[in-house]
C-alpha cells in the first residue's frame, strides 16, 4: 500500500525573529496538502533574553555552551515563548497546532552529550524518536511543533540541535509515510560562491559534497546541516530540500536537492 506523504519543516532565527516572515511562513505552512510537522529553533532570541538578564552565552564552533542558567534560559525562550507564538499563528490560520518538546508524551529521547575535548553542558544527542505517538498526533489532524529541547527519561531537559531535531524526526516518521524534509534557509539554497546568492547548486549527492567539503565551497555551519540531510536519506527519508521561505508555496523555485 502506498504511503501517505508528510513534510517536516525546520525553520531557523532569519523566520522566527522577523515577525512578518514568520506569519507569511505559517500562513504558506498551513496550506500545504497532507500531514507535516514543523521544527524550530531559537538560538538568536535566547542569546538575546541572556545579554538581558546578564548571563554569559558562549559559543564554540557555532555551538552554544549550554550551562545551567542557559538552560533555563533556552527551556524559556523555547518551549514558552516561541513555540507558543507559532503554535497560536498557525490556529490563526486554521491549522490545528500542538506545542511539543522531547519530553511531552516520550516522544525524543536522548543523552547528554559525553565531555571530550569540549563540555557542551546539557545538551542532548538524540536516541530514539517515538514515531507512533507522533503518528497518533498526524492521524487526529494535529500539527505537531517541536522545539529545540530533549530529554534524558531522568528529569533532565537537553538543549539539542533543531537541525538534527528535524533529520532524526523525518527518519524516524519514514517508517509510516513517504517523508519529505525542508530545511528552511535564509538563502535560495547552499551557494557555490558565498558572494553570489543566484549561485544556488541546485543538486548535490554524496559525491559532490565530497568534493566541495574538501574544496571548502561548503564549510563552518553547513557542514553539520548537510550531515543532517545525508543521515535522514540514509535512513529512508524520501527526499530532502535546502531553500528559502518561497519554496513552501512553490516548490519549483530555485533550492538545493540532496541525494545519495
Amino acid at each position: 500500500m502506498k504511503k501517505q506523504k508528510l513534510l517536516v519543516a525546520k525553520i531557523g532565527g532569519n523566520i522566527i525573529e522577523d515577525e512578518k516572515a514568520l506569519a507569511s511562513f505559517l500562513k504558506d505552512f498551513s496550506k500545504v496538502d497532507g500531514q507535516k510537522i514543523l521544527v524550530h529553533g531559537g538560538g538568536k532570541s535566547a542569546t538575546q533574553l541572556a545579554d538581558k538578564l546578564g548571563v554569559k552565552t558562549e559559543m564554540i564552533d557555532g555551538r552554544r555552551i549550554t550551562s545551567a542558567e542557559n538552560l533555563d534560559i533556552v527551556v524559556m525562550t523555547y518551549a514558552g515563548l516561541l513555540n507558543k507564538t507559532i503554535v497560536s499563528g498557525l490556529q490563526k490560520q486554521n491549522c490545528n497546532a500542538l506545542g511539543l518538546t522531547g519530553a511531552d508524551g516520550n516522544v525524543i529521547l536522548a543523552e547528554k552529550r559525553p565531555i571530550q575535548f569540549v563540555d557542551y553542558g546539557f545538551v542532548g544527542d538524540v536516541l530514539k524518536v517515538n514515531g507512533n505517538i507522533i503518528q497518533t498526533f498526524l492521524n487526529q489532524n494535529i500539527t505537531p511543533v517541536f522545539c529545540a529541547l530533549t530529554h534524558d527519561a531522568n528529569g533532565q531537559l537537553l538543549n539539542t540541535n533543531a537541525d538534527t531535531i528535524a533529520s532524526e524526526i523525518a527518519s524516524a516518521m519514514s517508517e509510516y509515510y513517504e517523508v519529505s524534509l525542508f530545511y528552511c534557509f535564509e538563502l535560495k539554497g547552499v551557494l557555490e560562491n558565498i558572494e553570489d546568492k543566484e549561485s544556488v547548486i541546485e543538486h548535490i549527492d554524496l559525491e559532490k559534497y565530497t568534493r566541495l567539503r574538501d574544496a571548502e565551497v561548503i564549510a563552518n555551519g553547513m557542514l553539520p546541516k548537510l550531515q543532517n540531510c545525508f543521515d535522514a536519506l540514509h535512513k529512508n527519508v524520501n527526499k530532502v530540500h535546502i531553500a528559502n521561505a518561497d519554496f513552501i508555496k512553490d516548490n519549483t523555485t530555485k533550492h538545493t536537492t540532496l541525494s545519495l
